[in-house]
């Protein structure tokens, strides 16, 4: 565990680098062209949530993609593209080029017809996607909008014992604290045939905030231990969801 704590230190310092990619993500937004490596992909929406570093969807946008894509590159035999993350809507047919999709602040989220249809689609053909920041009764939206995709599946909660979390790293606690908020992290998926022994679509970090952690790791803003383990989190569900 300590040499796992001290790689994880020595990975983040370089880090630093990215800083200057910090922006206003209302003007900006960016796509990499597909050849065949993983492009953290974040999904964009309308609706609320304004604020703090702009819109809803993109809090920590785009250091916290590019500090997990660059965790991913250095510790794991995965593809990385390096020079560049995915900013798309669910109606772009670019989601069908990448695997995995990211949602941010989902209690804001508010999906069409139509980008339900393409999300359904993506899912039931070998795509996943991952909420992430969000608390309290915002579980109440993701339900509803999520139920306009699939509405024949039902939300469970899983525990440390589920194979995501042993996926890369075997990982023995999970409630990594939220970085702002008193609450307790639960994590809820949704499995194909609602078998929770079957292959899972969606993940939903309620009560928590991992993007956080990955934006400001190399700034150190939080402590090391929260700040490893969101990593952990997140590498455990990107080589799981790529290998199921």
């Amino acid at each position: 565990m300590r040499r796992l704590l001290v790689l994880f230190i020595v990975v983040l310092t370089p880090l630093a680098a990215f800083a200057q990619f910090r922006m206003r993500p209302e003007m900006r937004s960016s796509t990499v062209e597909y050849d065949s490596h993983f492009a953290f992909t974040r999904i964009r929406y309308g609706g609320g949530g304004f604020g703090f570093g702009g819109a809803a969807w993109a809090h920590d946008y785009p250091t916290a993609d590019r500090n997990l894509g660059s965790i991913l590159d250095y510790i794991t035999n995965m593809r990385v593209r390096m020079d560049g993350t995915n900013v798309l809507s669910l109606d772009d047919p670019r989601i069908f080029e990448n695997p995995i999709l990211y949602v941010c602040e989902p209690g804001f989220w508010r999906i069409q017809e139509s980008e339900a249809k393409n999300l359904r689609a993506h899912l039931l053909k070998g795509g996943f996607i991952l909420f992430d920041d969000f608390e309290g009764s915002h579980w109440i939206n993701l339900e509803q909008q999520m139920r306009q995709v699939l509405p024949e599946l039902q939300w469970v909660q899983i525990d440390v014992t589920h194979p995501i979390f042993q996926s890369f790293f075997e990982l023995k606690v999970i409630d990594v604290p939220h970085p702002s908020v008193d609450v307790t992290p639960r994590y809820m998926a949704l499995f194909e045939n609602n078998d929770v022994n079957g292959r899972m679509l969606a993940l939903a970090n309620h009560n928590n905030d991992l993007g956080e952690y990955w934006e400001w790791s190399a700034e150190g803003l939080y402590s090391e231990d929260p700040t490893n383990n969101a990593y952990r989190l997140g590498v455990n569900y990107i080589v799981y969801a790529m290998t199921h």
